[in-house]
């Protein structure tokens, strides 16, 4: 039995799904391929006789580090080893690899085993790209709407790769498309509103968009180069190639639309497939090498500045229906009855989430207001509500999908979205919206043809692109994510409604929603400062770059440090950041365990946030500096001292000694420009630097309205610690109780108090759990979590007081008004756990006179 009489009545579209289009055996013939072993011997090969004068089975076995220049073999052995994973790839451009032949541009990548090369000619333009793709970033800054940003996007990258046209292609929740934003070239038909079925994009080469977001044919007709030896070995995974050859099913697709080149570009959001940048030529085009890479690296960017557009939209949204969940609160908390009538709850709900009709069943009483199906069939509806024990929000655009012979008042109640109010699956809020007649307008018919082909029968793509269209019946408008949302929020609500929580309680949630106001008003505000801050760092850095690998390493290095100035803040509530930590912080990632080779002398003095993340930038760059070319870089040291001066001043003194002879830089670029002007320029103070050829040596003043806070001095601050570490080592050796309710969370702690020297942690997630472990005589130190979901560890804590059991407690809300008084002598740890917090809250802790509540 043959491959066609086995699967002759199984075709369906799953089978695009099924075509292996990530080992496709060939590859695109603008390049050559090499596939290496670990010991560089080339096991695979293809299109290679226009380059080395010899077909690819000719080159099987040979190394190639005979046939390539040393200086190549060099270069490529140290991107080899900075590849990251399996989908990394490393880029570069003009290499010289072969003797008497052009510069090549040249990928690298691990397939398994093997080492992927894939060279092309060199076109030697990536400067210039490099500062096209600056300014297309700082356009795409200017634009805030969503809306605008895709038509932006689209413009741009057109504007980057010359493509005739650039369409955004946006996802819907059912995997089926529309193109939101398009760029054409002038008498090219637009498809502008157009939408696609998700069998288009086939599951596989979703999956692939995900892994490798670029995607370039140069041309259909081109005849495809295999890979050799074809016979007797197994298929070589082409993931992350660029120039993988193209399904045949794909290229028929393309032909249809009459298309010769397309390049795709991923749009990845919160690290979900969100869209592509979708782009065609109708004739054959291939961007330069380094204008694919600018175009990925756009991509990317794109994908974050849209994430963020995206996320202000939503929570503005969300800020207006959360005063409409408060007002709901506010007047059902004075009369519980009121839930029962569905007119009152459509006034309010229905300002937040829009729909045709509101019902209420509580207590098996129904109320219907608006647009709703009759009494029995909304009985009927409440029903299998309960039976699937509907407990959370739940929607879906065909009640005919639950609920048999819904479709005769689709009319009226086509869709809904249920919220439950009640514990048990008992009570519920339903929405519900109409049938939504709408005309969808297809490219072209959905439907696809049955062929047999060389792989057996499959679904040919469809014939026509000509705009075709259909009538969506029985079917609502879904409810979106953000809705859903609120949805939830609305439940939470009305379930304390409901449950007719205490005054005390109403009160809490006024607090912790002023609370919440704020904390997200902060939040916006310096989540747009970082990011006008990066944007600054991009463009600069890019001044500097000569090359795109080159920009994006150090344009990496930068934003580490910021997010390290950031991490310190943090643990210190976005309060005045040690300086001391800061420097130990940005020299650790180059001293490798020499850490005597950073000298500090100062007081123990503490930066204001503002000017915290300046000073990081600034050392950052003297560390690098410092690493690459000046004391650090050889067997030198660095001295750094700080000391007020008269005028309240911190003066800060930066030496380098025993490194190689310096030299003054002969062009000032962005790092130079950070060491000499941020602190002048951001806070008002003063900087100078001197180039000598024993070492570098730096002057820093810091105005005194940055300085937050001085100790007595870097000594005593090494002696607390000290000290800290002492009483740290009750711990050492000790038994401890650790309470906890979530699994995950318990093990990270447990492996936090392993390492500070724990001999044994018991875990417990219940105060009946750590009552069975204390009944065992063993514990000799705890830690509990206070909230443990359905209770709390009062009485845990109250038995270890009892027992004159040292004792910490662990909380997510912190101590002010959770913890009861008579426990105010125990200290707090904050979440997430962190090693050094455990360390100084049991630091606090006295093993000889704990605490007995009395």
């Amino acid at each position: 039995m043959n491959y066609h009489e086995r699967d002759a009545g199984a075709v369906d579209l799953t089978n695009c799904d099924r075509e292996p289009i990530h080992i496709p055996g060939a590859i695109q013939p603008f390049g050559f391929l090499l596939a290496l072993t670990p010991g560089w011997a080339i096991e695979r090969a293809a299109n290679t006789e226009a380059y080395f004068g010899s077909p690819a089975r000719g080159l099987i076995g040979k190394s190639a580090a005979d046939i390539f220049q040393p200086t190549a073999v060099r270069l490529l052995r140290e991107r080899i080893a900075s590849l990251r994973g399996d989908d990394s790839v490393e880029r570069m451009f003009s290499v010289r690899l072969i003797s008497d032949q052009p510069l090549f541009d040249v990928a690298v990548h691990m397939s398994d085993r093997l080492i992927i090369l894939e060279c092309e000619p060199a076109k030697g333009d990536e400067i210039e790209v490099s500062s096209m793709v600056r300014g297309m970033v700082a356009r795409l800054g200017a634009t805030e709407q969503v809306g605008s940003i895709l038509r932006e996007g689209a413009r741009q990258l057109r504007m980057l790769t010359g493509f005739d046209r650039v369409m955004v292609y946006r996802f819907d929740p059912d995997g089926s498309g529309e193109v939101v934003a398009e760029a054409l070239e002038p008498g090219v038909d637009s498809f502008l509103g157009l939408h696609f079925p998700a069998t288009d994009i086939p599951q596989q080469a979703r999956a692939l968009y995900v892994r490798n977001f670029f995607r370039i044919i140069a041309d259909i007709d081109e005849t495809s180069c295999p890979i050799e030896p074809i016979e007797a070995m197994p298929p070589l995974d082409l993931s992350m190639s660029l120039f993988r050859a193209v399904s045949p099913i794909h290229i028929e697709y393309l032909r249809n639309m009459g298309v010769r080149a397309s390049l795709s570009v991923s749009i990845v959001v919160d690290g979900k497939f969100w869209g592509l940048f979708a782009c065609h030529h109708y004739s054959p085009r291939l961007p330069s090498f380094a204008e694919r890479s600018a175009s990925e690296l756009f991509g990317q960017m794109f994908s974050l500045l849209l994430g963020n557009a995206l996320r202000e939209e939503t929570s503005a949204y969300e800020d207006r229906a959360r005063k409409i969940s408060d007002r709901l609160m506010a007047a059902a908390a004075q009369d519980v009855d009121r839930l029962n009538d569905a007119e009152w709850i459509g006034d309010l709900v229905l300002e937040a989430i829009p729909a045709d009709g509101v019902a209420v069943s509580i207590d098996g009483e129904s109320s219907l207001s608006a647009l709703t199906p009759a009494s029995d069939d909304f009985d009927r509806i409440i029903d299998e509500l309960k039976q699937r024990e509907i407990s959370q929000v739940f929607t879906t655009p065909r009640i005919a999908d639950i609920v048999p012979n819904a479709e005769r008042f689709a009319h009226k109640a086509a869709g809904l979205l249920a919220i439950p109010i009640s514990r048990r699956p008992r009570d519920y809020v339903v929405l519900f919206r109409a049938e939504q007649l709408r005309a969808v307008r297809w490219a072209g018919d959905q439907a696809k043809n049955i062929e047999y082909g060389p792989n057996g029968p499959r679904l040919s793509p469809r014939q026509s692109f000509e705009e075709w269209s259909n009538l969506v019946r029985g079917e609502a408008k879904p409810f979106e994510h953000h809705e859903i949302r609120v949805a939830e929020a609305l439940r939470t609500s009305l379930l304390e409604v409901v449950l007719r929580l205490t005054e005390a309680a109403s009160e809490e949630r006024r607090r912790a929603g002023e609370q919440q106001k704020l904390l997200i008003a902060e939040l916006n505000h310096r989540v747009r400062n970082i990011l006008a801050l990066i944007r600054a760092l991009i463009g600069q850095t890019n001044r500097e770059s000569v090359s795109v690998m080159d920009f994006v390493g150090t344009l990496d290095s930068r934003v580490q440090s910021l997010a390290r100035a950031h991490d310190q803040l943090t643990a210190e509530q976005w309060g005045p950041g040690h300086l001391h930590d800061l420097l130990t912080t940005e020299a650790s990632a180059y001293l490798s365990g020499e850490a005597q080779r950073l000298v500090i002398d100062g007081p123990d003095v503490t930066i204001a946030p503002n000017a915290f993340t300046v000073m990081a930038l600034v050392f950052h760059e003297l560390v690098t500096n410092a690493a690459k070319y000046g004391a650090l870089s050889d067997s030198g040291s660095v001295h750094v001292g700080w000391a007020m001066d008269d005028d309240g001043n911190l003066a800060i003194d930066w030496e380098e000694t025993g490194g190689p002879a310096v030299q003054a830089p002969e062009r000032r670029g962005f790092g130079t420009t950070i060491i000499h002007d941020s602190i002048p320029h951001e806070l008002g103070g003063e900087a100078r630097v001197e180039y000598r050829t024993a070492g570098l040596r730096a002057h820093f003043v810091l105005p005194g309205r940055h300085v937050a806070g001085i100790g007595e001095g870097n000594s005593n601050r090494t002696e607390n610690r000290a000290q800290a570490q002492d009483h740290g080592a009750l711990i050492a050796g000790r038994h401890v109780l650790l309470l906890e309710d979530s699994a995950l969370i318990a093990l990270d702690a447990e492996d936090k108090l392993r390492e500070l020297g724990a001999a044994e942690v018991t875990l417990a997630s219940t105060n009946a759990g750590a009552a069975a472990a204390l009944d065992s005589g063993k514990i000799q130190l705890a830690m509990l979590d206070f909230n443990l979901g359905k209770e709390n560890s009062l009485p845990t804590a109250t038995r270890l007081m009892e027992e004159r059991i040292p004792f910490v407690f662990a909380s997510g809300y912190g101590g002010d008004d959770t913890i009861p008084s008579q426990f105010d002598a125990i200290p707090v740890i904050l979440k997430p756990y962190a090693s050094q917090q455990i360390a100084q809250a049991i630091a606090k802790l006295d093993p000889d006179n704990p605490p007995t509540g009395d």
